[in-house]
């Protein structure tokens, strides 16, 4: 494909992408599409690709990144947010780096981030939350926490089908609910109605995810988060798709928690994965409780939202959570936070979780090696005192500095490192 305003990098090759052996081919020189977003984008994407190719070069690679835009910046260059040469880059390359968006009012999308995952069919929003030393956190423990939330990207209440009350459309879907299915418990006056589509495609496909991640990487167990005590058609069939992924696809490789506790007496077998279930309300709880039970959690979208934001408040918020979405043979990398419009270009804010979602990234591409760099190098950074405002603020004896020199220490400690 030709774009008419992005530049493909002359030196770098395409990440490939075997359909039938479900295998990438990855170059040591990939190009990487890499998405600014809005507001503080402009300061933590350059940092993040700063340190990036500090472990990607002190590992004998070389990231050749491709810019591409959405939001802002694409309604300058092409008069709509989310351009669509901007989406076949992501597709045609297949890895991919963005900042926060900002989804403007009457844009035409719910949100740019959820387009982009939607256009693109990247339907496990993954996010791990783990404790770097030397951040404050609010809990007594955050060192417990170490978990990895498979949050499904495509529907549920994000599919975005509704209507808005006193609209036309509204009421005919009201009329039908009320007259042709029987529903109770619309109250008079003007209604909003949205549906909550759960497929068993999206939920199985979205499970097996989490388990394939949690046997890879030795975890003990995956817990399918589901409000299907009231919900039962659509959460709690969440939960039954999942059990029935586990149990007639894994084999001996995984068990489920009544199996462990009713033939194996709570003796977990080495190198078994025990796949359980939690209401979301009470799992709301648990991460404060509990955080140390629990290892990989996967769950429908909105309550993927809640929980992964709440996991991270406990290691000291979403400054430093990093992200990423995962399709068939597809990463999108992006920090958990937002844009925040009013601290941009003022090179002051806090890079970590933009950081850390291009480890995610390198992660992806087999560069365990680099991971392993950034990584260390941003833990030895924070818990050297030497962090900005957002964490300078709560830290005694800290040294203050903007989001630039933070990514200038890290890139160095990486080579330091190496």
């Amino acid at each position: 494909m030709s774009y008419d305003h992005a530049t493909v990098p002359e030196n770098g090759e395409r990440v490939r992408y075997d359909e039938t052996t479900e295998e990438l081919t990855i170059p040591d020189n990939p190009i990487v599409p890499l998405l600014y977003g809005d507001g503080i984008g402009v300061d933590v994407a350059p940092a993040a690709k700063q340190v990036l190719q500090a472990a990607a070069e002190a590992t004998g690679r070389h990231v050749e990144w491709m810019r591409v835009s959405a939001g802002e910046r694409a309604r300058e260059e092409y008069g709509e947010n989310l351009p669509e040469e901007t989406v076949e880059a992501i597709r045609d390359f297949r890895v991919a780096l963005k900042g926060p968006l900002t989804t403007p009012v009457g844009a035409g999308f719910r949100s740019l981030n959820v387009a982009l995952r939607q256009k693109l069919d990247l339907y496990a929003n993954v996010r791990p939350t783990y404790y770097l030393e030397g951040v404050p956190s609010p809990v007594k423990a955050p060192q417990e926490m170490d978990m990895v939330t498979f949050r499904e990207n495509t529907e549920d209440v994000y599919a975005g089908i509704e209507w808005e009350a006193g609209t036309e459309d509204g009421e005919q879907v009201r009329t039908f609910l009320e007259e042709e299915m029987d529903a109770e418990g619309i109250h008079e006056g003007p209604v909003g109605i949205g549906i909550k589509p759960i497929t068993e495609f999206g939920t199985k496909r979205l499970v097996r995810e989490a388990i394939d991640y949690a046997l890879e990487n030795d975890r003990d167990s995956v817990t399918l988060i589901h409000k299907g005590n009231i919900m039962k058609y659509t959460e709690g069939q969440f939960r039954d798709w999942g059990y029935e992924v586990a149990q007639e696809e894994y084999g001996e490789a995984v068990i489920t928690e009544d199996t462990l506790w009713e033939e194996r007496d709570g003796e977990q077998p080495e190198d078994t994965l025990v796949v359980n279930d939690r209401i979301a309300d009470n799992m709301l709880q648990q991460l404060l409780t509990r955080t140390a039970e629990y290892d990989v959690l996967a769950m429908p979208n909105l309550n993927g939202d809640y929980l992964s934001d709440a996991a991270g408040a406990q290691i000291g918020g979403l400054g430093i959570a990093p992200g990423a979405n995962f399709g068939e043979g597809r990463v999108l990398a992006e920090p958990v936070h937002g844009s925040a419009p009013k601290y941009a270009g003022q090179d002051k804010v806090n890079p970590t979780a933009m950081i850390l979602s291009g480890r995610l990234l390198f992660e992806y591409l087999g560069w365990e090696d680099a991971a392993d760099l950034i990584g260390e190098a941003v833990e030895q950074t924070i818990a050297s005192k030497y962090v900005t405002y957002d964490l300078h603020r709560q830290i005694e004896g800290g040294e203050k500095v903007s989001t630039s020199e933070y990514a200038e220490r890290v890139a160095e400690t990486i080579e330091d490192l190496a």
